[in-house]
């Protein structure tokens, strides 16, 4: 209700104003919406009233019961016996979304998280879909895509459905008018109305390709249709980027050409298979572009290959640029993960890259990318190593150096401190001057740099030649490969220190 009195109150303080700058020449003056028409904005009707009474049935409001166990705070007191000593409590939570029909006998789509235990150690009991008449079902999981947010629901009406059909987001465009129905804050039937803000939109997600909108979204309105003007559903409404949690006009959904083929393959009961090159990847930003005097955001970095997948088997090897998949150009908008993914298992895909400057195509075969628990044991921890004080030199000496990194040769003595593997090469950090760019990207003592610049480097006036040698070519980063026990090599790009 404070929201609510806050903007009553800016509204009434708005009309003020007015009423002060228009109040001369009262008599020779009409209201100002007297005999007023507003023109429809191109391309939108004038009013959205008959669409949306054709599609409001078809939006429904899903919700969840779950049983969450909680463990009794005053176990092992005096007080625990009061309270079950020992045993688990378990209470009820619910959960809120929305979601829409998709066919006339009950499957209905929604997104992941609405249907998703809340909590660690919660299990959801029970699944209700409530249409807009106030009947209720009891839904079955038929099954979910935890990667896309996307989940599949089937009810048993007692009568053919109302039900919406995908439309084709591809042919989307930043402006277009879009629609969204759902149950923001359990106000069901709730309808808003923007424009695509964005397309392409990543979050954070490895396959993130979000419309962007500003049709107003909040908690609740995940799971529901985002409709173009011919009411077709070209997105589903996932996402909101807020600090309050609620609408600030930046909402998310995922595009239909996404999402519709996953809904198919969900309907018939089947998991989603994506491809996989096996390797680890990132951005080509601008720092990371500078040190291969390369051009930003044309292209992803390969850090690491596994050995025997298809990029490895392929030829494709850690510090190489993949600019493009199939034909298709990697970048922001399309990454290497999605471009992979979309690609059929087994299949064989030629690959353009960039190698020490050279432009390079190999032919990879897709293979199926495994579970993610098991994709991630490539994150390894990050335990810091010590070896003996007579090595360390102090942050003054790293001052001193090259990128404001102080380093000296690996021995096996240091090998067998740090615990990486005997036949590394390079040379070991001994202290790094905080204040660089070498600080800031996390770089520390115990750090193996393996190469600087592409080229192996086994002391510090080695790598102060390759720092003076990208500084002559114009560049202002360049590249090392750092090796930290129990992890696989990265390539870091750091930027030079200022003269």
């Amino acid at each position: 209700m404070r929201y609510a009195y806050a903007i009553t109150g800016a509204l009434l303080l708005g009309g003020t104003a007015i009423a002060v700058t228009t109040s001369s020449n009262v008599g020779a003056q009409v209201a100002q919406n007297e005999g007023l028409q507003a023109a429809a904005p191109a391309g939108a009707p004038a009013s959205l009233a008959d669409m949306v009474e054709k599609l409001q049935p078809a939006v429904v409001n899903i919700s969840t019961k779950q049983r969450v166990q909680v463990q009794n705070p005053f176990a092992g007191t005096p007080f625990g016996q009061l309270f079950g000593q020992g045993q688990p409590q378990t209470r009820q939570a619910q959960s809120l979304g929305s979601g829409f029909i998709i066919s006339a006998d009950g499957y209905i789509v929604t997104n992941n998280h609405v249907v998703s235990a809340g909590a660690e150690g919660a299990s959801v009991e029970q699944i209700t879909v409530t249409m807009t008449n106030r009947e209720e079902y009891t839904a079955k999981l038929v099954g979910r895509d935890a990667a896309t947010d996307i989940a599949v629901l089937k009810i048993e009406p007692k009568k053919p459905l109302p039900f919406v059909k995908f439309g084709d987001s591809s042919k989307a465009r930043v402006g277009d008018w879009v629609v969204a129905i759902g149950n923001p804050f359990a106000l069901s039937g709730t309808v808003t109305a923007g424009i695509i803000s964005a397309l392409h939109r990543g979050t954070g997600g490895t396959y993130d390709k979000f419309i962007q909108t500003d049709a107003s979204i909040n908690q609740g309105n995940s799971g529901g249709p985002m409709f173009d003007m011919r009411g077709n559903v070209i997105g589903i409404n996932s996402q909101i980027l807020s600090p309050s949690g609620g609408n600030v006009g930046i909402g998310f959904a995922i595009p239909s050409e996404q999402a519709e083929p996953i809904v198919k393959t969900l309907m018939k009961g089947q998991t989603v298979k994506r491809g996989y090159l096996g390797v680890q990847i990132s951005p080509l930003g601008e720092d990371l572009a500078e040190s291969l005097g390369l051009a930003k955001n044309s292209g992803e970095f390969i850090q690491g290959v596994e050995p025997g997948k298809g990029a490895d088997k392929a030829g494709i090897k850690a510090g190489d640029v993949i600019v493009s998949v199939n034909g298709q150009e990697v970048n922001p908008d399309q990454n290497l993960s999605s471009i992979v993914a979309n690609q059929p298992i087994g299949a064989k895909v030629p690959i353009v890259l960039i190698r020490n400057g050279q432009r390079m195509t190999v032919t990879a075969v897709v293979g199926e990318r495994p579970p993610e628990d098991e994709l991630n044991s490539f994150a390894q921890s990050q335990d810091d190593e010590d070896f003996s004080d007579q090595q360390q030199q102090t942050p003054g000496k790293a001052a001193e150096q090259s990128l404001g990194i102080a380093a000296i040769p690996l021995t096996p003595s240091i090998i067998r401190q740090l615990g990486i593997p005997t036949d590394t090469r390079g040379i070991v950090i001994t202290g790094v001057d905080g204040s660089t760019d070498a600080g800031a990207k996390g770089l520390r003592r115990g750090d193996v740099i393996m190469s600087a610049n592409n080229r192996p480097v086994t002391t510090q006036s080695e790598l102060d030649a390759q720092v003076k040698a990208v500084a002559g070519q114009g560049r202002n980063a360049i590249l090392l490969q750092v090796l930290r026990r129990g992890q696989p090599p990265i390539f870091l790009p750091v930027r030079l220190r200022d003269k």
